[in-house]
């Protein structure tokens, strides 16, 4: 056969497999309605393809599973935090090192320790528990990432970056004092996994700086953004994933990170941060929600994993492989015709569900429905990221209406391989040509805080 462009393969080969169960049509519809239409709900024992989350399940390799074997159980001053903490220092740049259980527990004493009730917290679009974790603490979110970043099919490279202009209004409007720090997701998980170009890192530093306002990274998929800075900012196609991560962790002051993503475990997180005094309160705070702060709510075989999949995460074969698989799913469908985000991101395939379902009103939650016919139809798991995700205003109660309503289809790292993608696509340009038949939901059951995880609805 001849080649059209030199092909790749996973810099990997597969040593231990785990048996997919299939299921009939009949069996997954009555499992959904069961689960409330929420993919959350369901047994995963009845998913055939499970992309609901790259968090904590990707697949550790065999020098993990060996770190684990001499994890130092100790309960304070473990051997195994003190490889994670060198490990981290030399990857990530931070002086001080907190682990945590994972990414919320790292976001729950980042925002208690820096947050005064009433302060704003800007940041470059909201992520759930992020934003639920400031605002527990007494924050107020506000929205300043780039118009791009709403619409699904804008082609901007760089569609997670800051608006400088809405950054510095509310500088001007609200005073540096009253804001307590810049949030900085890299890439922009709720805008599609949208990346953060290293110009604009920078130019946000200076600018936050200036009014002595923090900059806080949230780096739980940072390595996947370096990648894209290496392929699409000028000046950077010949330096490392591992140079381009640290150096744009350097212009920040603070970091949390969520380990079951980039670092490849099933459990773990990390606060990091530049100033002691942040980080005495965050060593006082640790022993309370999450354990010693050598341990942080881990197992010494867990912090041993950590570190060797963060040494694993910045070669750039590794999250070259990572990417490009997400890429190969995202093109299948994008070159059928099927409404998704674009440019396609690092960590999973959008589709757009009001594209999708065009006939369905958002306070039907189209990307609900979406997601539970997706399984119904194929076996195959995602998720909402729309107005479910969004929540409601505390204030009114009224539900937010995001611009953007779309079905999550996210990509274990080291876990499946293109078949499975090519039979994800294949159901879901089945799906689309029957679009017009599907109905919407209303919902019956919502929880107090994140209601996208265990809400319940019934399909009108």
């Amino acid at each position: 056969m001849a080649f059209t462009k030199k092909p790749w393969a996973e810099p990997y080969r597969i040593k231990v497999v785990e048996p997919l169960k299939t299921t009939t049509r009949e069996h997954r519809r009555e499992a959904i309605k069961k689960a409330g239409w929420n993919t959350f709900l369901l047994h995963a024992k009845d998913v055939y393809i499970d992309l609901l989350t790259d968090s904590g399940t990707n697949a550790m390799s065999d020098m993990q599973w060996s770190r684990m074997m001499i994890g130092d159980e100790a309960y304070a001053g473990s051997s195994s935090f003190y490889k994670l903490e060198e490990v981290c220092r030399k990857y990530y740049g931070y002086k001080y090192i907190v682990p945590t259980h994972q990414g919320r527990g790292a976001e729950n004493l980042l925002s208690k320790c820096a947050i005064r009730p009433g302060q704003y917290v800007a940041g470059n679009m909201y992520f759930t528990t992020t934003r639920e974790h400031q605002e527990i603490a007494g924050g107020i979110f506000v929205d300043v990432i780039i118009d791009e970043a709403h619409n699904s099919f804008s082609d901007h490279p760089f569609k997670g970056n800051v608006d400088l202009e809405k950054f510095e209004r509310l500088i001007a409007e609200k005073g540096g004092d009253n804001i307590a720090y810049i949030t900085i997701g890299a890439p922009v998980n709720m805008a599609g996994g949208q990346p953060v170009s290293m110009e604009n890192m920078k130019a946000v530093s200076e600018l936050a700086h200036r009014h002595g306002i923090k900059v806080v990274l949230d780096a739980t998929r940072n390595i996947e953004n370096a990648y894209f800075i290496q392929q699409r900012e000028a000046g950077y196609a010949h330096k490392s994933v591992e140079d381009i991560n640290r150096e744009f962790c350097s212009y920040s002051d603070a970091a949390t990170v969520s380990a079951k993503k980039d670092l490849y475990v099933n459990i773990g997180g990390l606060v990091m941060c530049n100033d002691e005094e942040l980080y005495d309160d965050l060593r006082s705070l640790v022993v309370v929600y999450e354990g010693m702060p050598t341990y942080g709510g881990l197992a010494g075989r867990d912090m041993e994993a950590m570190a060797q999949g963060l040494i694993e995460a910045v070669q750039d074969d590794m999250i070259a492989s990572r990417v490009r698989q997400v890429e190969y799913f995202g093109n299948l469908l994008h070159q059928a015709g099927i409404p998704i985000v674009t440019p396609i991101g690092g960590h999973g395939v959008f589709l757009d569900a009001k594209r999708f379902y065009p006939h369905i009103p958002q306070d039907q939650f189209p990307a609900q429905k979406l997601a539970g016919d997706l399984f119904v139809e194929s076996g195959v798991r995602g998720m909402e990221r729309g107005i479910v995700s969004a929540g409601r205003n505390k204030q009114t109660g009224d539900h937010y209406y995001p611009e953007l309503e779309l079905v999550r289809l996210t990509v274990p790292r080291r876990v499946y391989t293109q078949a499975h993608f090519d039979v994800a696509a294949y159901y879901i340009i089945e799906m689309y040509r029957n679009r017009d038949n599907a109905r919407g939901l209303r919902m019956v059951y919502e929880p107090k805080f994140l209601r996208f995880f265990q809400a319940r609805f019934e399909e009108l």
